[in-house]
């Protein structure tokens, strides 16, 4: 019986350079890590693959030749007389034993530089895997950096995103021109609102937390329901908040329910409220459309606390505002059939106005006055 020939197999290189230059355009396109930043990270890559292959280190440099689809990697020592930096320096004897050997061959002489290409694709199998790694972890993690530099920006700001996908209460959402994904937590989102995987969501960058795992990006923490989401509409639809002829003094939210702000203004020709208003509430109603028809007062901020007090507690109008300016405390009378009004649904409105102002609000009827100076009498 005849017996077959075996068939030969050709043996890949263990580190395939031509197609790892390929791939460097599409890096660059995909992780926006330039030629220069992707030199550094070759370098230190085969750096570590090196020492691991020949035991020991060496300083390595990168060409790249963009028409020739070319990438070579070189070793560079300077070379002097008396060597005290191994990885760095070699003996003049030793770099014209080397130069000998050269096609064509080069003396050198001290102050020259040895230049010896290395061939990555002849590493042996353990050198190019801690090449291939090195080189996978420094990308993503220098494109980790350029997303919290990027996103860092955008801090405060309220972006576009898709939504991914959700895990338990948590929504992920993604940013594609950024290519990075946020979370919103439960805390951050809005009760009546649905999210649905592939809706298009308005969200605002509330916190950037840097990973310290190579294997994640920065988490982007991203919120519905935050006040900041409420201020950034404003900078947005009212120019006199943009150029600072109208200040946000506070704004407090509880989202999906109701927003209070205060503001002021230094220029005695502008009121700050309708401002924030505009002609036929054309601003505030753009505000309002934005964050789902929630309830949203605007009262203009008083150093007077009896004065900001009561606006505070708008739409209800109290008929006395009694403060204790050290306790930070206020007793507040309104109208007996002001009472829900001014306290608000789960006392919503009360609450708020105590956030807003920072005194404590203890909102009574007119009722309960009278029943108080009838006990009093009788005593």
């Amino acid at each position: 019986m005849a017996r077959r020939k075996k068939a030969e197999v050709k043996q890949e290189p263990m580190l395939d350079v031509k197609a790892m230059f390929e791939a460097i355009n599409e890096i660059e396109r995909d992780y926006r890590i330039d030629q220069e930043k992707m030199k550094e990270i070759l370098a230190s890559s085969f750096q570590a693959a090196y020492k691991k292959d020949k035991g020991e280190s060496v300083q390595i440099a990168i060409v790249m030749n963009e028409t020739k689809q070319t990438l070579s990697v070189y070793s560079y020592r300077d070379v002097v007389d008396n060597v005290e930096d191994e990885e760095k320096q070699i003996l003049l004897e030793e770099a014209n034993e080397k130069g000998a050997k050269m096609d064509p061959p080069k003396e050198y002489k001290v102050g020259d530089v040895l230049l010896e290409e290395i061939h990555p694709e002849t590493f042996s199998r353990s050198a190019s895997t801690v090449a291939k790694q090195l080189i996978l972890s420094k990308i993503l993690e220098t494109r980790n950096q350029y997303v919290l530099n990027e996103m860092s920006n955008k801090k405060g700001t309220i972006m576009n995103s898709v939504i991914r996908r959700k895990e338990g209460p948590a929504v992920y959402v993604d940013f594609p021109e950024q290519q990075v994904e946020g979370i919103l937590l439960p805390g951050d989102q809005i009760k009546s609102e649905r999210y649905n995987v592939g809706d298009v969501l308005k969200v605002y960058i509330k916190n950037i937390k840097e990973s310290t795992s190579n294997n994640r990006g920065s988490q982007i923490f991203v919120s519905r329901s935050a006040a900041g989401y409420v201020r950034a509409l404003m900078m947005t639809e009212i120019p006199e908040i943009r150029v600072g002829l109208v200040k946000i003094v506070n704004i407090v939210r509880e989202g999906g329910g109701r927003t209070k702000i205060a503001v002021s203004s230094d220029d005695p020709n502008i009121d700050p409220v309708s401002a924030c208003i505009g002609p036929k509430g054309v601003r505030i109603n753009e505000i309002v459309s934005d964050i789902g028809g929630e309830k949203v007062d605007i009262i203009e901020y008083s150093e007077d606390p009896n004065e900001y007090i009561f606006r505070a507690l708008s739409p209800a109008q109290p008929l006395v505002v009694s403060v204790d300016p050290d306790a930070k405390t206020a007793k507040v009378i309104v109208a007996d059939e002001k009472l829900s009004l001014a306290i608000g649904r789960n006392g919503q409105n009360a609450r708020l106005a105590a956030k807003l102002t920072g005194y404590k609000i203890d909102v009574k009827p007119f009722s309960s006055t009278l029943e108080n100076k009838e006990e009093d009498k009788g005593e």
